[in-house]
């Protein structure tokens, strides 16, 4: 599934499904207020999946303040009506977070991800863009192991899993899967600015389109 990642990228841009290409975009402190709208949606069920326990809305009020645009990277898919649909989380840490990295890595990084879609786009491909984008991205830092933890009834993320030839240990209902990444490349590197740059213009689009709405709207 890693391999070709600039062939797989323009494959995915090509084949729409549910007529809409799927854009990953790298979100920014300006997107926190949009992040929190998209976690506050999610219901019970949809908030044990994405944390492992149905955590209240003041959990994820705080865990939004404290997202760390700078260190760490948050991507996101915007709908055609500018909601955030698909939020994924890449944290990275120290191997030592990981006793188990000193088998698989010489690095002094490993990265840990998550990820959430809401209902209205399930079945469209975004949570496995948000997966390859967030791979793609540990390859060009140099970060060659990618860690995922998740509730073993998540099919959804297994099934990503289990596709990207992730290593997947069950353990007391959770699974935690890791990713051996091979180096970067000129075509990863490649198919990374190309998405970013392709997804910021959707991105500016959508945020002018949505003001010409709210300006052409008839003012009651």
């Amino acid at each position: 599934m890693l391999d070709r990642p600039l062939h797989r990228w323009l494959k995915s841009l090509i084949a729409r499904k549910g007529g809409q290409t799927v854009l990953v975009k790298a979100l920014s402190e300006r997107d926190r207020r949009r992040v929190l709208r998209h976690f506050l949606a999610l219901d019970k069920d949809d908030r044990l999946l994405r944390f492992g326990s149905m955590v209240p809305d003041a959990q994820i009020e705080t865990y939004v303040v404290k997202l760390d645009f700078a260190n760490d990277i948050v991507f996101g898919v915007y709908n055609r009506v500018f909601r955030l649909v698909g939020v994924g989380h890449l944290a990275f840490t120290s191997k030592e977070a990981h006793p188990d990295a000193i088998h698989y890595t010489d690095k002094e990084k490993v990265a840990e991800f998550g990820v959430s879609v809401s209902k209205s786009a399930r079945g469209q491909g975004v949570g496995t863009r948000l997966f390859e984008r967030a791979a793609t991205h540990c390859r060009n830092s140099d970060v060659d192991t990618l860690y995922m933890q998740c509730l073993s009834s998540n099919r959804t993320m297994m099934h990503i899993a289990k596709k990207a030839g992730m290593e997947i240990r069950r353990e007391y209902g959770e699974a935690d899967a890791h990713l051996h990444l091979p180096p970067p490349s000129p075509a990863s590197v490649l198919a990374e600015a190309l998405e970013e740059q392709i997804a910021k213009i959707d991105y500016t689009v959508k945020v002018n389109a949505r003001a010409a709405l709210k300006w052409l709207r008839p003012k009651r």
